[in-house]
Protein backbone atom coordinates (compact mmCIF):
# COMPACT_ATOMS: atom_id res chain seq x y z
CA UNK A 1 0.00 0.00 0.00
CA UNK A 2 1.55 3.46 -1.50
CA UNK A 3 2.33 6.12 1.90
CA UNK A 4 1.81 9.67 1.42
CA UNK A 5 3.59 12.33 2.90
CA UNK A 6 1.67 15.10 4.49
CA UNK A 7 2.38 17.85 1.58
CA UNK A 8 0.91 14.94 -1.03
CA UNK A 9 -2.40 15.36 0.44
CA UNK A 10 -4.23 16.46 -2.91
CA UNK A 11 -2.26 13.57 -5.11
CA UNK A 12 -3.96 10.94 -2.40
CA UNK A 13 -7.26 12.62 -2.55
CA UNK A 14 -7.44 11.72 -6.25
CA UNK A 15 -5.88 8.67 -6.18
CA UNK A 16 -8.52 7.54 -3.48
CA UNK A 17 -11.07 8.74 -6.10
CA UNK A 18 -9.63 6.62 -8.54
CA UNK A 19 -9.50 3.57 -6.47
CA UNK A 20 -13.06 4.11 -5.90
CA UNK A 21 -14.45 4.71 -9.53
CA UNK A 22 -12.23 1.36 -10.45
CA UNK A 23 -14.30 -0.46 -7.74
CA UNK A 24 -17.24 0.86 -8.85
CA UNK A 25 -15.55 -0.20 -12.87
CA UNK A 26 -15.46 -3.87 -11.51
CA UNK A 27 -18.66 -3.82 -10.43
CA UNK A 28 -19.77 -3.25 -14.03
CA UNK A 29 -20.66 0.34 -13.99
CA UNK A 30 -18.99 1.76 -17.04
CA UNK A 31 -17.30 4.93 -15.82
CA UNK A 32 -13.67 4.58 -17.96
CA UNK A 33 -14.00 7.91 -19.22
CA UNK A 34 -14.66 9.21 -15.68
CA UNK A 35 -11.33 6.93 -14.19
CA UNK A 36 -9.08 8.35 -16.90
CA UNK A 37 -9.80 12.07 -16.73
CA UNK A 38 -9.23 11.87 -12.53
CA UNK A 39 -5.79 9.85 -13.34
CA UNK A 40 -4.70 12.44 -15.85
CA UNK A 41 -5.88 15.23 -13.03
CA UNK A 42 -3.81 13.33 -10.76
CA UNK A 43 -0.60 12.64 -12.78
CA UNK A 44 -1.10 16.49 -13.85
CA UNK A 45 -0.88 17.40 -9.80
CA UNK A 46 1.82 15.15 -8.85
CA UNK A 47 4.22 16.61 -11.89
CA UNK A 48 3.30 20.08 -10.64
CA UNK A 49 3.91 19.41 -6.99
CA UNK A 50 7.26 17.95 -7.61
CA UNK A 51 8.45 20.40 -9.54
CA UNK A 52 8.20 22.79 -7.53
CA UNK A 53 9.54 20.85 -3.83
CA UNK A 54 11.35 23.08 -1.68
CA UNK A 55 14.26 21.92 0.45
CA UNK A 56 12.51 20.35 3.17
CA UNK A 57 9.90 18.60 0.91
CA UNK A 58 12.68 17.07 -0.48
CA UNK A 59 14.61 16.11 3.01
CA UNK A 60 10.96 14.45 3.69
CA UNK A 61 11.04 12.43 0.57
CA UNK A 62 14.85 11.27 0.98
CA UNK A 63 13.58 9.99 4.09
CA UNK A 64 10.16 8.21 2.69
CA UNK A 65 10.18 4.58 3.68
CA UNK A 66 9.26 3.46 0.77
CA UNK A 67 12.46 4.48 -0.95
CA UNK A 68 14.94 1.97 -2.41
CA UNK A 69 17.16 0.86 -0.14
CA UNK A 70 20.50 -0.73 -0.31
CA UNK A 71 19.62 -4.19 -0.21
CA UNK A 72 16.85 -3.26 -3.16
CA UNK A 73 19.73 -1.97 -5.18
CA UNK A 74 21.66 -5.17 -4.49
CA UNK A 75 19.30 -7.45 -5.37
CA UNK A 76 18.85 -5.36 -8.98
CA UNK A 77 22.15 -4.31 -9.62
CA UNK A 78 24.57 -6.31 -8.61
CA UNK A 79 24.32 -10.59 -9.45
CA UNK A 80 26.52 -13.23 -7.33
CA UNK A 81 26.79 -10.63 -4.57
CA UNK A 82 28.79 -12.49 -1.22
CA UNK A 83 28.48 -10.01 1.71
CA UNK A 84 31.46 -10.34 4.00
CA UNK A 85 31.08 -9.84 7.84
CA UNK A 86 33.15 -7.71 10.50
CA UNK A 87 36.12 -5.58 10.94
CA UNK A 88 38.43 -8.13 11.97
CA UNK A 89 38.80 -5.85 15.80
CA UNK A 90 35.75 -6.00 17.08
CA UNK A 91 32.50 -7.49 15.82
CA UNK A 92 30.35 -7.07 12.80
CA UNK A 93 28.17 -3.63 12.24
CA UNK A 94 24.89 -4.94 10.55
CA UNK A 95 24.49 -1.19 9.66
CA UNK A 96 27.14 -0.87 6.81
CA UNK A 97 26.66 -3.88 4.47
CA UNK A 98 29.16 -4.58 2.46
CA UNK A 99 30.95 -7.52 0.30
CA UNK A 100 31.75 -8.65 -3.72
CA UNK A 101 29.65 -9.48 -6.97
CA UNK A 102 29.27 -8.99 -10.26
CA UNK A 103 27.97 -5.53 -11.72
CA UNK A 104 26.94 -5.67 -15.76
CA UNK A 105 29.39 -8.71 -15.48
CA UNK A 106 32.39 -7.73 -14.22
CA UNK A 107 33.58 -8.50 -10.71
CA UNK A 108 33.28 -5.15 -7.94
CA UNK A 109 33.13 -4.32 -4.54
CA UNK A 110 30.41 -2.89 -3.44
CA UNK A 111 28.88 -1.47 -0.07
CA UNK A 112 26.25 1.02 1.09
CA UNK A 113 24.47 1.52 4.62
CA UNK A 114 21.24 -0.19 5.06
CA UNK A 115 18.59 1.69 7.10
CA UNK A 116 15.83 -2.08 6.53
CA UNK A 117 12.59 -1.68 5.50
CA UNK A 118 10.26 -3.32 8.44
CA UNK A 119 10.76 -2.75 12.30
CA UNK A 120 12.85 -5.66 12.96
CA UNK A 121 15.05 -4.99 9.74
CA UNK A 122 15.05 -0.96 11.26
CA UNK A 123 16.61 -2.07 14.70
CA UNK A 124 18.97 -4.86 12.77
CA UNK A 125 20.51 -2.31 10.41
CA UNK A 126 20.71 0.19 13.66
CA UNK A 127 18.60 2.50 11.31
CA UNK A 128 21.98 2.82 9.08
CA UNK A 129 23.61 4.34 11.55
CA UNK A 130 27.38 2.48 11.48
CA UNK A 131 29.55 2.19 14.70
CA UNK A 132 33.67 2.35 14.39
CA UNK A 133 33.38 -1.56 12.92
CA UNK A 134 31.02 -0.41 10.71
CA UNK A 135 33.61 2.00 9.16
CA UNK A 136 36.44 -0.08 9.79
CA UNK A 137 35.40 -3.02 7.75
CA UNK A 138 34.61 -0.64 4.74
CA UNK A 139 38.49 0.36 5.27
CA UNK A 140 38.92 -3.46 4.57
CA UNK A 141 36.78 -3.82 1.80
CA UNK A 142 38.25 -1.06 0.01
CA UNK A 143 41.98 -2.70 0.92
CA UNK A 144 40.79 -6.27 -0.75
CA UNK A 145 39.09 -4.39 -3.99
CA UNK A 146 42.68 -1.98 -4.27
CA UNK A 147 44.92 -5.28 -3.94
CA UNK A 148 42.87 -7.59 -6.43
CA UNK A 149 42.04 -4.36 -8.43
CA UNK A 150 38.25 -3.92 -8.44
CA UNK A 151 36.08 -1.01 -8.78
CA UNK A 152 34.50 0.43 -5.30
CA UNK A 153 31.00 1.11 -5.97
CA UNK A 154 29.23 2.95 -2.45
CA UNK A 155 25.41 3.70 -2.30
CA UNK A 156 25.12 6.58 0.90
CA UNK A 157 21.58 6.57 2.68
CA UNK A 158 22.22 7.23 6.30
CA UNK A 159 21.47 10.04 8.86
CA UNK A 160 24.67 9.97 9.78
CA UNK A 161 27.36 8.00 12.36
CA UNK A 162 25.78 6.25 15.29
CA UNK A 163 26.37 8.86 18.36
CA UNK A 164 26.20 6.37 20.97
CA UNK A 165 28.71 6.54 23.59
CA UNK A 166 29.65 2.90 23.16
CA UNK A 167 30.81 4.10 19.52
CA UNK A 168 32.51 7.34 20.55
CA UNK A 169 34.19 4.71 23.32
CA UNK A 170 35.75 2.83 20.50
CA UNK A 171 36.67 5.16 18.08
CA UNK A 172 34.13 6.39 15.84
CA UNK A 173 35.68 9.53 14.80
CA UNK A 174 39.21 8.02 14.08
CA UNK A 175 37.20 5.18 12.09
CA UNK A 176 35.72 7.96 10.17
CA UNK A 177 38.60 9.49 9.60
CA UNK A 178 40.52 6.64 8.22
CA UNK A 179 37.81 5.65 6.09
CA UNK A 180 37.90 8.91 4.11
CA UNK A 181 41.64 8.94 4.01
CA UNK A 182 40.97 5.04 2.86
CA UNK A 183 38.86 6.44 -0.14
CA UNK A 184 41.40 8.97 -0.95
CA UNK A 185 44.19 6.56 -1.08
CA UNK A 186 42.84 3.08 -3.02
CA UNK A 187 44.25 3.45 -6.48
CA UNK A 188 40.55 1.75 -7.87
CA UNK A 189 37.94 3.48 -9.42
CA UNK A 190 35.74 4.72 -6.59
CA UNK A 191 31.96 5.94 -7.20
CA UNK A 192 29.41 6.88 -4.66
CA UNK A 193 25.78 7.51 -5.47
CA UNK A 194 23.24 9.33 -2.58
CA UNK A 195 20.33 7.85 -2.88
CA UNK A 196 18.36 8.93 0.41
CA UNK A 197 20.12 10.69 3.21
CA UNK A 198 23.71 11.89 2.93
CA UNK A 199 24.58 12.33 6.91
CA UNK A 200 27.23 14.02 7.60
CA UNK A 201 30.68 12.08 8.35
CA UNK A 202 28.83 8.93 8.07
CA UNK A 203 28.25 9.49 4.54
CA UNK A 204 31.43 10.88 3.47
CA UNK A 205 33.28 8.15 5.24
CA UNK A 206 32.81 6.02 2.04
CA UNK A 207 31.54 8.93 -0.37
CA UNK A 208 35.13 10.63 -0.89
CA UNK A 209 34.83 9.40 -4.47
CA UNK A 210 36.05 9.82 -8.01
CA UNK A 211 32.54 10.59 -9.11
CA UNK A 212 29.86 11.77 -6.55
CA UNK A 213 26.21 11.14 -7.71
CA UNK A 214 22.99 11.83 -6.09
CA UNK A 215 19.28 11.30 -6.81
CA UNK A 216 17.11 13.70 -7.66
CA UNK A 217 15.30 13.77 -4.40
CA UNK A 218 17.91 12.52 -1.96
CA UNK A 219 20.06 15.56 0.65
CA UNK A 220 23.54 15.58 1.03
CA UNK A 221 24.83 17.37 4.77
CA UNK A 222 27.23 18.07 7.59
CA UNK A 223 24.06 17.67 9.86
CA UNK A 224 20.40 17.31 9.91
CA UNK A 225 18.02 20.03 9.08
CA UNK A 226 16.71 19.34 12.56
CA UNK A 227 19.80 19.23 14.41
CA UNK A 228 20.99 22.13 12.55
CA UNK A 229 18.07 23.83 13.66
CA UNK A 230 18.26 22.54 17.22
CA UNK A 231 22.03 24.27 17.35
CA UNK A 232 20.69 27.98 15.44
CA UNK A 233 17.27 28.41 16.63
CA UNK A 234 17.00 26.28 19.75
CA UNK A 235 14.20 24.68 18.22
CA UNK A 236 14.04 21.79 16.08
CA UNK A 237 10.63 23.00 14.38
CA UNK A 238 12.77 25.51 12.75
CA UNK A 239 14.17 22.65 10.49
CA UNK A 240 12.13 23.98 7.42
CA UNK A 241 14.62 27.10 7.83
CA UNK A 242 17.60 25.21 8.23
CA UNK A 243 16.90 23.03 4.99
CA UNK A 244 16.91 26.02 3.26
CA UNK A 245 19.83 27.70 4.65
CA UNK A 246 22.33 24.71 4.32
CA UNK A 247 21.81 23.92 0.57
CA UNK A 248 20.85 19.93 1.27
CA UNK A 249 19.35 19.36 -2.05
CA UNK A 250 20.97 17.85 -5.20
CA UNK A 251 20.18 20.73 -7.47
CA UNK A 252 22.25 22.84 -4.79
CA UNK A 253 25.18 20.98 -4.06
CA UNK A 254 25.55 20.56 -8.31
CA UNK A 255 25.59 24.24 -8.14
CA UNK A 256 28.54 24.20 -5.52
CA UNK A 257 30.18 21.62 -7.54
CA UNK A 258 30.19 19.47 -4.39
CA UNK A 259 28.60 16.42 -6.68
CA UNK A 260 29.19 15.42 -9.77
CA UNK A 261 25.85 14.83 -10.99
CA UNK A 262 21.96 14.49 -10.54
CA UNK A 263 20.09 11.17 -11.52
CA UNK A 264 16.68 12.12 -12.51
CA UNK A 265 14.28 10.39 -10.76
CA UNK A 266 10.36 9.09 -11.93
CA UNK A 267 7.81 11.34 -11.46
CA UNK A 268 6.75 11.34 -7.95
CA UNK A 269 10.15 10.27 -6.29
CA UNK A 270 12.06 6.74 -6.58
CA UNK A 271 9.41 5.26 -4.22
CA UNK A 272 6.62 5.56 -7.14
CA UNK A 273 8.89 3.70 -9.29
CA UNK A 274 12.07 1.88 -7.24
CA UNK A 275 13.08 -0.75 -10.31
CA UNK A 276 13.12 2.57 -12.74
CA UNK A 277 15.17 4.56 -10.14
CA UNK A 278 17.52 1.95 -10.03
CA UNK A 279 17.95 1.35 -13.26
CA UNK A 280 18.79 4.96 -14.25
CA UNK A 281 21.66 4.79 -11.43
CA UNK A 282 22.89 1.15 -12.68
CA UNK A 283 23.34 3.15 -16.26
CA UNK A 284 25.00 6.06 -14.58
CA UNK A 285 27.69 3.92 -12.13
CA UNK A 286 28.24 1.54 -15.29
CA UNK A 287 29.16 4.75 -17.24
CA UNK A 288 31.42 6.03 -14.51
CA UNK A 289 33.27 3.14 -13.46
CA UNK A 290 33.93 3.21 -17.66
CA UNK A 291 35.64 6.01 -18.13
CA UNK A 292 37.74 6.02 -14.75
CA UNK A 293 38.95 2.72 -15.63
CA UNK A 294 40.98 3.89 -18.41
CA UNK A 295 43.49 6.10 -15.43
CA UNK A 296 46.49 4.00 -13.70
CA UNK A 297 46.52 4.08 -9.52
CA UNK A 298 48.03 7.29 -9.06
CA UNK A 299 46.40 9.00 -11.61
CA UNK A 300 43.32 8.28 -9.77
CA UNK A 301 44.57 8.88 -6.43
CA UNK A 302 45.84 12.23 -7.67
CA UNK A 303 42.57 13.45 -9.62
CA UNK A 304 40.56 12.44 -5.94
CA UNK A 305 42.75 13.86 -3.80
CA UNK A 306 42.41 17.23 -6.12
CA UNK A 307 38.83 17.29 -6.22
CA UNK A 308 38.44 17.76 -3.04
CA UNK A 309 41.08 19.86 -2.02
CA UNK A 310 39.38 21.87 -4.61
CA UNK A 311 36.41 22.40 -3.07
CA UNK A 312 35.34 25.66 -1.51
CA UNK A 313 37.86 27.54 -3.61
CA UNK A 314 35.35 28.69 -6.39
CA UNK A 315 35.37 32.72 -6.19
CA UNK A 316 38.44 32.84 -4.32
Amino acid sequence: MRSYLDFEKPVAELDSKVDELRALAAGGTDITEEVSRIEEKAAQALAELYANLTPWQKTLVARHPQRPHFTDFIDGLITEFTPLAGDRKFGEDEALVGGFGRFRGESICVMGQEKGASTESRIKHNFGMARPEGYRKAQRLMHLADRFKLPVLTFVDTPGAYPGMDAEARGQAEAIARSIDTCLGIGVPLVSVVIGEGGSGGALAIASADRVYMLENSIYSVISPEGCASILWRNSANAQDAAEAMKVTAADLKKLEVIDEVIPEPMGGAHRAPDEAIDAVGKVAAQAIGELSQFDPDTLRRRRQDKFLAMGKKGL
